[in-house]
């Protein structure tokens, strides 16, 4: 698999290039333009929104697009700052409150973030949720999106190229290769690249935070509830986060160096 996989992805580096996450500095590959991101993921954040029952609860509803509002002007002035300026084009910030039970929250491409009321039960303070909304915000930035898609890409051609490869063999032969080659493609690119994208999104979202002016330390309180109120308890290896301990030590590692810079 490794051999297939390698130089097909050195092929398209070549072709696309590699980009830099902001911030960060990391190097992805992004073999979608951000017009076609942008396109596919209002149409679907369109449509959720229009079944998605916006939540009643009118303190909560402006906590959220207060604390949004704050982040992503903040963003902006870090990308201005940084000769990224041409990316807020990118950005139609939009910030719900949805009436769902769910302890979660979302970013779809271009800045469209739901937080859930069943998140808010664990939200004190606008200090929180900025934690949160720093996160969701960081992912946007990053076009984690667009990287998971190319990698999806990525994955396909591999697949194609190695079933080619397995032409002459039996059909047997042909399908179990291409269910190893999918168990390995899952646990051993995507989960990992997910598990990079939401560390990443941790660190830079402490940051957006920071900048905009809200406190960083209350960060890992924050995630400590979350693990503590968590009832999932998948091994790291099989998940698309990190575990609640390493988010937590990452968190606590990242927290002087971002403070004595940002705040």
């Amino acid at each position: 698999m490794k051999k297939v996989f390698i130089p097909l992805l050195s092929l398209l580096l070549m072709l696309a290039g590699c980009s830099s996450v902001p911030v960060t500095g990391r190097k992805q590959i992004l073999l979608v333009s951000d017009q076609e991101v942008l396109a596919s993921s209002l149409t679907q954040y369109n449509d959720y929104m229009k079944s998605a029952p916006k939540s009643s609860q009118k303190t909560q509803s402006a906590m959220v697009t207060r604390v949004g509002k704050k982040i992503a002007a903040a963003t902006e002035a870090y990308l201005r700052a940084n000769g990224l300026a041409s990316e807020i084009s990118n950005f139609s910030w939009e910030f719900n409150l949805v009436k769902d039970d769910q302890v979660n929250a979302f970013c779809m491409p271009g800045g469209k973030i739901v937080v859930y009321e069943g998140l808010m039960k664990l939200v004190s303070s606008d200090d929180e949720l900025a934690v949160v909304i720093g996160h969701e915000v960081a992912h946007a930035v990053a076009k984690h999106s667009n990287e998971r898609m190319s990698q999806q890409m990525l994955t396909q051609y591999g697949a194609k190229i190695l079933s080619q490869s397995l032409s002459q063999k039996s059909s047997a032969i042909q399908a179990v290769a291409n269910q190893v080659y999918g168990i390995g493609a899952q646990y051993g690119v995507t989960l990992p690249f997910s598990r990079k994208h939401e560390t990443e999104a941790d660190y830079m979202g402490l940051i957006f935070m920071c900048m905009a002016g809200y406190n960083p330390d209350v960060a890992i309180n924050f995630w400590q509830k979350m693990s503590a109120g968590s009832t999932s308890k998948v091994p790291e290896i099989m998940s698309t986060h990190p575990s609640d301990a390493r988010r937590i030590s990452d968190i606590q590692q990242a927290l002087p160096a971002i403070k004595a810079k940002y705040k």
